[in-house]
């Protein structure tokens, strides 16, 4: 059950708190005070898209927040998206500003998926426009689904893989049906591919290695200059012949000072040091190679090998992978009679499963079909339509699809002796509006939803079916929490709760404001709804009867 809706600068609304009841609560007001911003602040809070154009103006962001009881069915289910509970509410905000709007379930944010998610378990909206929706065809499988969605739920799980699976390899076997010159041409172009890699004879790591050297024979003139320039200044021409005339000097005063001596250690020991280093580093430059041959056969390998890093991949590990590839096609381009017959194989067995699956959920489908249009016919006679017949025809496509092989329609005949029709044909916007109040009660009662929403449910209907109308939102109230919007006094007469949405303008600012009716301000706003151009004491008394009446009708049928 919704409990409290909490508005702030959003469109008109400068900030509103509405606090609602359980059975039915009405909201009406005059055209134009801002009945739909309820309904699309609602809308906005449990993910529905948003335009950046719905704050209000001069304000930084706006914020919708809605606070939920839930029963422990629904808190199961909560708990298995893993989304924390607070005891036994939900809360849900939706904070729109200049950057990306910002959804939270009791405080922790979460993506506009997981909340319309969650929200689908806790509420229902019918727009003023959803029964059109009525007018497409493939959405009346998706009610019957909607419907029978615990008996097909795993069937439909394991459906889509197959299809999945089933429209890959018929994507793959589509592409090997190619004629055979292009099968001629793509093996001899994958053969010339494959032996390139090959000839490369390539091995990981190679390339690393190979710029090492390349970096180290590129520089070799300027380390081999380096290198000369130190043994100049290391050898017996520079620092080697310096520390030995040092060594013979501070000989011939060690043997007279113990200091001296060791002195004469250490340095004697530098001079080691020096000559061992001289004849190393002569060694070296003596040893190091740097032709001109080599440094090309060096630059030479690392210019293929970066070709092929262009073709095939930026790493050997890449490129050795792609040869694998192509190896596996060139294998099956090679024996392609063997490839297509093990995947036209395949193919019939994939089919063969998918057809199984189809089978068992058309089975179900024509089975709760039967179940559903019974109780949809139901409340339909309770909406005024008395002589009513309502079926589903299920018929097979062609074609598999995600939802199987079934397509559905919706066939009725309001009037005796009249023939079934497509539900498509249906013009009255009015006779559409009851067909899906009737629909959405059957299904509430079938998804166990808390909370219903009907945003002018009454489009097109007055007199009689109002009345009716009035008397099966009623009924369901007794089992769904109810808000709906309503211009029709008969229905708004039934509220056990009554809202007036109010817009005022002082001094150039407008804003909508939305408050809850005492029994008196009830009873005036069912008159203003009456249509009187100035409320009189007959109207009132109209809108007192009709008051009177509505709380018989409840007592009567037991509520």
């Amino acid at each position: 059950m919704l409990h409290n809706l909490h508005v702030k600068n959003l469109a008109l609304i400068e900030e509103a708190e509405v606090d609602f009841s359980e059975g039915l609560n009405i909201l009406s007001g005059e055209t134009g005070a801002g009945k739909s911003i309820i309904i699309g602040s609602i809308g906005a809070a449990i993910g529905e898209k948003v335009s950046r154009d719905i704050i209000r103006r001069d304000a930084d962001y706006a914020l919708v927040e809605l606070i939920f009881s839930v029963d422990d069915s629904v808190r199961e289910k909560l708990a298995a998206m893993d989304i924390p509970m607070e005891d036994d509410q939900v809360i849900l905000t939706r904070r729109i500003s200049g950057g990306r709007p910002i959804a939270k379930i009791n405080s922790e944010s979460v993506s506009a998926a997981k909340l319309k998610e969650a929200a689908s378990l806790l509420i229902d909206i019918h727009g003023q426009h959803e029964h059109q929706s009525l007018l497409s065809q493939k959405n009346h499988l998706q009610i019957l689904d909607a419907y029978a969605k615990k008996e097909l739920s795993g069937l439909k799980e394991k459906l889509s893989g197959a299809y999945q699976d089933y429209s890959s390899i018929r994507n793959e076997l589509k592409e090997a049906s190619s004629d055979t010159e292009q099968r001629a041409r793509e093996l001899s172009f994958l053969q010339y591919e494959a032996e390139e890699i090959e000839q490369a004879s390539l091995k990981n790591g190679e390339d690393e290695e190979l710029e090492l050297q390349y970096r180290r024979f590129a520089n070799g003139k300027k380390i081999m200059g380096s290198l000369s320039a130190v043994y100049q200044l290391t050898s017996e021409n520079g620092a080697a012949q310096m520390t030995g005339h040092a060594v013979l000097e501070i000989a011939g005063a060690s043997a007279y000072d113990e200091r001296a001596k060791q002195f004469e250690e250490q340095l004697m020991e530098i001079d080691s040091l020096l000559n061992d280093f001289n004849r190393e580093l002569a060694g070296y430059m003596e040893d190091a190679d740097f032709d001109e041959e080599q440094f090309y056969e060096i630059e030479k390998r690392l210019n293929l090998i970066n070709s092929l890093k262009a073709k095939y991949g930026n790493t050997i590990e890449k490129i050795l992978a792609e040869y694998e590839k192509k190896l596996a096609r060139i294998e099956k381009l090679s024996d392609y009679d063997a490839y297509l017959a093990s995947l036209k194989q395949r193919m019939e067995q994939k089919e063969a499963e998918l057809e199984k699956l189809c089978k068992k959920i058309s089975a179900v489908r024509k089975k709760e079909a039967r179940k559903l249009t019974e109780k949809i016919k139901e409340a339909l006679i309770d909406l005024n339509f008395l002589d009513v017949q309502f079926e589903l025809k299920l018929t097979r496509k062609k074609e598999y699809s995600a939802s199987g092989y079934d397509e559905a329609e919706f066939l009725i005949s309001t009037n005796p002796g009249e023939p079934l029709k497509s539900l498509t044909k249906i013009a009255s916007g009015g006779e559409l509006s009851r067909i899906m109040l009737a629909i959405k009660a059957v299904l509430a009662d079938c998804d166990e939803i808390g909370t219903l929403i009907f945003d002018e449910i009454d489009t097109g209907i007055s007199g009689r079916t109002a009345q009716m109308v009035s008397e099966k939102m009623n009924v369901i109230s007794k089992e769904h929490q109810i808000i709906c919007i309503t211009h029709l006094p008969q229905i708004a007469a039934m509220a056990d709760t009554h809202f007036l949405i109010e817009k005022q303008a002082v001094r150039n600012h407008t804003s909508t404001s939305i408050r809850r009716l005492n029994g008196e301000e009830s009873v005036t706003e069912l008159g203003r709804m009456l249509g009187g151009v100035k409320i009189t004491d007959t109207v009132l008394k109209s809108a007192r009867e009709m008051k009177e009446l509505a709380a018989v009708t409840k007592s009567d049928k037991g509520f």
